[in-house]
């Protein structure tokens, strides 16, 4: 507001010095510039009355251009209280779009916190528990979590089949379970040793999660289970 108010105060003094210059100039005029300023204004009336089609004319176009300014200015205000409705209600509409960031998507690793617990139920294993961020409700579409302990090979935990439902929906205070046993053989001396398990929820997602294990996981041919709704359903039990 201060902006448009030094602005129009600006032109107000500039129009203001215009004026006084021109007032000067027309007071300085001598008695010579005054007589033909007067002769001016007399061959002017005299072409006024003499061409009255003339003057009607212009008065005419004067009354087109006014009428045609009140036209605009009034479409204008239409028009703009138009556009503000219109933007009203598109931000209503957006208000009420249910496909909203975070609503309705699949499960990303970041959309997703992971805790890690260890559990005695067949001999020991990890319990992997999936739950949604604040605020975001996502679903689980792949089944089964990809979990491996490091880069190698052989550390890359094997799906079982095991459990599993159909896509389970992640909001509020819901979770998915999985399971671990890091450790399928009775071999006492080959196996290798680690500290956390990184856990992704896709194949493809750029940003898998690493979680620091409860304690050291002796590691040799991991398997997971399938996410359950259930932790009864996540105890990896081989056949």
């Amino acid at each position: 507001m201060r902006s448009r108010l030094a602005a129009r105060s600006a032109r107000l003094v500039l129009a203001a010095a215009t004026v006084t210059a021109l007032a000067a100039t027309m007071t300085a005029c001598g008695p010579e510039e005054d007589g033909a300023t007067d002769s001016a204004a007399t061959s002017a009336a005299t072409s006024g009355s003499s061409g009255g089609s003339s003057t009607t004319g212009g008065s005419g176009d004067s009354g087109s251009d006014s009428g045609s300014k009140d036209s605009g200015s009034k479409d204008s205000g239409s028009g703009g209280s138009g556009s503000k409705d219109s933007g009203s209600s598109d931000s209503a509409g957006g208000s009420d779009d249910p496909k909203k960031d975070g609503y309705g998507q699949s499960c990303g690793n970041n959309d997703v916190d992971f805790k890690v617990t260890v559990e005695t139920q067949a001999g020991g294993y990890y319990l992997v528990t999936a739950k949604a961020k604040p605020g975001i409700t996502c679903t689980l579409d792949v089944n089964t979590p990809n979990v491996s302990f490091g880069s190698r090979t052989e550390g890359i935990a094997s799906p079982i089949g095991q459990g599993g439902e159909p896509p389970i929906k992640l909001t509020g205070s819901a979770v998915a379970y999985a399971g671990i046993n890091p450790k399928t053989t009775e071999d006492v001396d080959n196996y290798i040793e680690f500290e956390s398990v990184i856990i992704s929820l896709s194949d493809d997602d750029p940003d898998p999660v690493e979680i620091k294990l409860p304690d050291t996981a002796q590691i040799d041919k991991p398997v997971v289970t399938n996410w359950n709704k259930e932790i009864a359903g996540a105890v990896p039990n081989l056949v």
